[in-house]
């Protein structure tokens, strides 16, 4: 499973990619939202999990600019804690929202749930087993 880290923070996306690399994900990164949004085009990414404050391009906008052209589940991870723009996320498309500091175990089951979820959109069960070897 390829999953693009869509985050200002270089450490927060090292820290990410360390989490999730050794357990079964392939991870790139981007640094803000434009980026992210050249890296969904050319790779094509299973999910991407997106910061909500990034300083060119808030998170809710580069959902919405997803939506425009991909279905790939969006798992919002921020540190912002605020119903109003966990709903403005929501609203632009993100599928999932999470605050930070998460668990790496919390952070890995919603990620599979969201690609279990986004398979079987597409007629396809799958199982954690097949997640791992994907």
């Amino acid at each position: 499973m390829k999953v693009l880290v869509i985050d200002d923070d270089p450490d927060m996306t090292e820290l990410i990619k360390l989490i999730l690399n050794p357990v079964l994900y392939e991870v790139l990164t981007a640094h803000s939202g434009m980026a992210g949004l050249d890296v969904t085009r050319e790779e094509a990414p299973d999910i991407i999990i997106l910061d909500m404050m990034m300083p060119e391009m808030e998170g809710w906008e580069v959902c919405k600019n997803v939506r425009k052209f991909s279905k790939v589940p969006i798992l919002i991870l921020s540190a912002l804690d605020n119903p109003g723009k966990v709903a403005q996320a929501l609203d632009a498309g993100a599928d999932d929202f999470l605050i930070k500091p998460v668990t790496s175990g919390v952070l890995i089951a919603h990620l599979k749930n969201l690609y279990r979820r986004s398979q079987a959109s597409q007629g396809e069960l799958i199982s954690d087993q097949q997640i791992e070897s994907q």
